[in-house]
């Protein structure tokens, strides 16, 4: 005689295997957090001469007029030293790495910047922000939209305004004032 309950059992074993692969999602309600504000003063290297540049040229393009002297499209990777103050003995708070392009067919240059600023001491060690914005370098002073972070600038929104500190023309090595203003959680 058969069992009556195996049909069951056999019903109940395929659902829970059925349910062992169904992907389960919570939503979760964010809560009410404050809203800080940070702001950060610093002084970005960018220097493209020496023995140890830190930012070079990692392509260019193809010049169709050998007349036009214009960088437009080149990109150039970076790993600047942020510091606290302008002198090169000042000491380092932390890194800008990534990429920006010259992004100007005229002769007004304009780079367009994707740049993680990492800091490497004090209370924000381990925390970043990052900038993905148009810098139009003739500009006394520019603005840069903070779009995201990480650490301490999770969430992050916020501007930078930016000016020359010093800038040669002729080498392209600078160093650029950042005053920063960072709404993050």
């Amino acid at each position: 005689m058969e069992n009556k309950f195996t049909p069951i059992l056999v019903l109940f074993l395929c659902i829970n295997l059925v349910n062992c692969g169904y992907y389960k999602s919570k939503k979760i309600v964010p809560h009410h957090l404050p809203n800080k504000v940070t702001h950060l003063h610093f002084y970005y290297f960018d220097i493209h001469t020496g023995n140890n540049p830190s930012a070079v040229i990692v392509a260019r393009p193809n010049q169709t007029n050998p007349k036009k002297s214009s960088l437009f499209g080149t990109v150039y990777a970076i790993d600047n030293p942020l510091r606290e103050g302008p002198e090169e003995t000042s000491n380092v708070v932390g890194n800008a790495q990534g990429l920006y392009v010259s992004s100007s067919q005229t002769e007004d240059v304009t780079l367009t910047m994707y740049v993680d600023f990492a800091f490497t001491s004090g209370e924000l060690n381990g925390s970043s922000f990052s900038v993905l914005s148009r810098n139009p370098v003739r500009e006394p002073t520019r603005e840069l939209a903070v779009v995201g972070g990480r650490g301490k600038f999770r969430m992050a929104t916020g501007f930078a305004l930016i000016r020359a500190h010093f800038l040669n023309v002729t080498t392209a090595d600078g160093i650029i004032e950042y005053n920063v203003t960072i709404f993050h959680y």
